[in-house]
């Protein structure tokens, strides 16, 4: 038996009469006497429906006189772009035909963009007209055969499609998940650990048993023991797992790829790790994760930090391309005290996160040219970016880009990418993936890089979660991971469009304040093929989806606000999308009055709407491939609430209710915009962003190496201190704030002077939380004093100070 689903989508009513229409309701029987499902559509408009929304088509048996149907005009929610029609039009013309074939043209053209290797049936005619050697080249390219409906038995028609639609389903599960599907129907007994034996244990327990029907007993069977040899071993790499490897490396454009079961944080540590050692320098982004610090402590290296721009709104910028240039990295090598120490003063080892936290990724291929003077290793930490390879708007914009194709000669680096699988590709959480291209100046050879695989790594793997690995990867394998990008992409820019033109009707109509939050992009875009500039608002969706200068950094543009840029050097990824409140601008004003965006997200929280990131006047939404119409049209639902709210001078308990319970002395008898006034006004008096952007900017000067300090930190040679008493000692601990999430103070650096950026920054953020509960930072290697509301940092004792406690 056949499962799955047919879609038939045929000009004939199979309802209806006459001979024809007869056959294809006795093909139809047939095929459901397989066990297939059917869905008929009786044009092309409802075909593309089907095949947006049913994910379990196993085949599709297409009339090529298919009726178009209604034409849609600006493009279908998964393209993009235009919806087909007008290559399906083409072609049809190219069949010597008009609209009368577009339709069956069109579905295929949909399906090739949809689906990898899907069976496809063309159903033809007796009219000469439409003769096999009248049809389009590109058709037998798209079809798996051809049907004549009165030229065979429907028993034998249904055959050939229920035996294809077998072969798909098969076919379609990586090679992983494959072995572990076949091994758990084969129900065996386990006599290994895990010891809940299939899930067996749970049931003997009133709570294991809650457990056990929550999520159902298919998930404990799948989790196996390393034992179990016909699946392989992930530390191996030999079986189903390095058969899945082998194939996540082709799909993203790897020479060698491991999976990784505990996040891109393991996945930095084991690059960190292997490519550099102790007292070895290592040019690491200040703008950088703390699991790459992490890999720094573990090895002993000596960290060399280049310094990426900020902008108005307080956003960590790209790293200019004179920091990464040769005289750059020479210069702060040499200022910096620790190399004298160092085994040699060239670097061994680079690390540059691509894309930032808030979505702009560079020219990798470009950056690697610049970095390869300096280091033979280039690490792109690409946590939010597994996706890039698998739309043309990111061509060039990730790690496995730079490669002999792309980088000639003999400097080129050994580049390493790290993805955080799980956060914007569909696997579970914690699961990541290290992307390998070596270069002759720098080889990897497996047995060494896998020493430090299995070191970090787990002899006790969660196989629900290497399958999620391989499927993740199948499903961006082929036409469909572009088309599930597209449908992010063409979302987030429809919202982003959204934003603007909400923003415009609200001037325009007149009957209510005229503000509104915005979306951080470009105001304008320019049409390559016809040299005209427009408002990005009224930019066609498909030019914006399409063309990466709509994206890309012009140097000096006022609307990011980043300085000493080149063109192309970095491009904004569409999908992170930065929502931007009154207050500030992206070089820098103070307007007089504001909107916080930690009041905008604490409201957007009591509507179920939790963001990814909140800035000062800033906020960062991510769309995913879970994203749809109705999730952003929600969000912008809540938007014009809370400008309605504010704009009404709402009383706080009725907006935040929580809050006001939890502080009610501080917030009683508060409204909305009061609050949003008094936080405007102590960010403004504060100088809080241009404080935030001193402190990243002028960083503190480096006086041991990370690992020193970790060893004084286990064996208590430590202390805490308030910020008070904190001027001119060592940090033992990085302290990261966020937002914006990235190291203001690393393990080893002075802490400066008590009116020094540093200082002066974390005693903002103080008094910032004193003076509004409730909207605290969440910073981490702070203390905070529960008494006082004091903040307390790690700091390395003075030599004359005793060890203990």
């Amino acid at each position: 038996m056949a499962n799955g689903t047919v879609m038939l989508a045929l000009r004939e009513n199979p309802l209806g009469g006459g001979v024809s229409a007869e056959q294809l309701r006795r093909i139809g029987k047939e095929l459901e006497r397989h066990g297939l499902e059917l869905r008929w559509a009786a044009d092309a408009r409802d075909a593309r429906a089907t095949l947006q929304t049913e994910v379990g088509i196993a085949a599709a048996v297409v009339a090529w006189d298919l009726p178009a149907g209604r034409v849609r005009g600006g493009g279908s929610r998964g393209t993009g772009a235009d919806d087909g029609s007008g290559e399906a039009a083409a072609r049809a013309g190219e069949a010597g035909d008009d609209r009368s074939a577009a339709g069956g043209a069109d579905v295929l053209a949909h399906i090739r963009r949809r689906f990898k290797d899907l069976p496809v049936f063309l159903v033809m005619t007796d009219d000469s007209e439409h003769d096999l050697d009248r049809l389009p080249l590109w058709v037998s390219e798209a079809v798996v055969g051809y049907i004549w409906p009165l030229e065979d038995t429907p028993a034998f028609i249904a055959g050939r499609v229920a035996t294809a639609a077998r072969t798909y389903h098969k076919e379609i599960l990586p090679p992983f998940f494959r072995a572990l599907r076949r091994f758990d129907d084969a129900h065996e007994y386990s006599w290994h650990t895990p010891a809940h034996s299939g899930g067996v244990a749970f049931l003997k327990s009133p709570a294991g048993r809650a457990f056990f029907d929550y999520y159902g007993e298919r998930l404990f069977r799948s989790d196996l023991s390393i034992s179990v040899g016909e699946l392989g071993s992930l530390f191996e790499h030999n079986g189903p797992i390095g058969e899945a490897e082998r194939n996540a490396a082709r799909v993203f454009g790897a020479e060698r790829t491991y999976f990784v079961l505990h996040g891109d944080s393991t996945a930095d540590r084991m690059v960190g790790h292997y490519s550099v050692t102790a007292d070895e320098i290592a040019l690491v982004d200040r703008n950088c994760h703390k699991s790459v610090l992490h890999g720094l402590v573990i090895s002993g290296a000596r960290p060399v930090y280049l310094v990426p721009t900020r902008n108005g709104y307080g956003l960590a910028g790209p790293l200019p391309p004179a920091e990464i240039a040769p005289s750059g990295v020479a210069a702060r090598i040499a200022a910096n005290p620790l190399t004298p120490g160092a085994v040699s003063a060239d670097p061994q080892y680079a690390v540059v996160t691509n894309s930032t936290y808030d979505g702009l990724c560079y020219d990798t291929v470009a950056a690697a040219q610049a970095l390869a003077p300096s280091t033979p290793r280039l690490h792109f930490d690409e946590a939010w970016f597994a996706y890039a390879r698998f739309h043309p708007l990111y061509a060039g914009r990730y790690g496995m880009a730079v490669g002999p194709d792309t980088f000639e000669g003999p400097d080129r680096p050994t580049v390493f990418a790290t993805q955080s699988t799980h956060k914007l590709l569909a696997a579970l959480s914690q699961c990541a993936m290290v992307h390998v291209r070596p270069a002759p100046r720098a080889p990897v050879e497996h047995e060494r890089f896998n020493e430090a695989f299995m070191m970090h790594g787990t002899t006790s793997p969660l196989y629900p979660a290497i399958a999620s690995l391989d499927v993740a990867t199948a499903m961006m394998d082929g036409a469909q991971g572009q088309w599930l990008i597209d449908e992010a992409v063409t979302e987030a820019i429809r919202f982003r469009q959204a934003v603007v033109r909400t923003g415009r009707r609200i001037a325009a109509a007149g009957d209510r304040p005229d503000w509104f939050f915005g979306a951080w992009q470009p105001d304008t875009v320019t049409d390559p093929a016809t040299g005209a500039t427009m408002p990005f608002a009224e930019a066609p969706t498909a030019l914006l989806a399409r063309d990466p200068g709509c994206w890309q950094l012009a140097p000096g543009a006022p609307w990011h606000g980043f300085r000493d840029l080149a063109d192309g050097h970095c491009l904004l990824d569409p999908v992170k999308v930065t929502l931007t409140c009154p207050g500030v601008t992206a070089t820098g004003a103070t307007q007089e009055w504001g909107i916080p965006a930690r009041v905008l997200t604490a409201y957007l929280a009591t509507r179920g709407i939790v963001v990814e990131k909140t800035d000062s006047y800033s906020t960062l939404v991510l769309f995913s491939m879970g994203i749809t119409k109705g999730k952003w049209g929600t969000l912008m639902d809540a938007l014009m609430d809370f400008k309605n709210l504010y704009d009404s001078d709402a009383p706080l308990d009725g907006v935040l209710p929580e809050l006001v319970e939890q502080f009610p002395r501080r917030y009683a008898r508060t409204s909305l915009r009061a609050l949003c006034l008094q936080m405007h006004e102590h960010l403004t008096r504060a100088d809080f962003i241009s404080s935030l952007d001193t402190a990243f900017q002028q960083l503190p000067l480096p006086v041991h190496p990370p690992q020193h300090c970790y060893r004084q930190l286990i064996r208590g040679g430590t202390e805490r201190l308030r910020l008070a008493d904190a001027a001119g000692r060592v940090a033992a601990a990085m302290v990261t704030v966020t937002p914006p999430g990235i190291p203001v103070l690393m393990p080893g650096e002075s802490t400066g002077a008590t009116d020094g950026p540093l200082l002066r920054y974390l005693r903002a953020l103080e008094a910032f939380d004193r003076a509004f509960p409730g909207f605290h930072s969440e910073a981490h290697g702070v203390t905070i004093d529960s008494e006082t509301g004091d903040y307390l940092i790690e700091c390395l004792r003075r030599p004359e100070e005793p060890a203990g406690r």
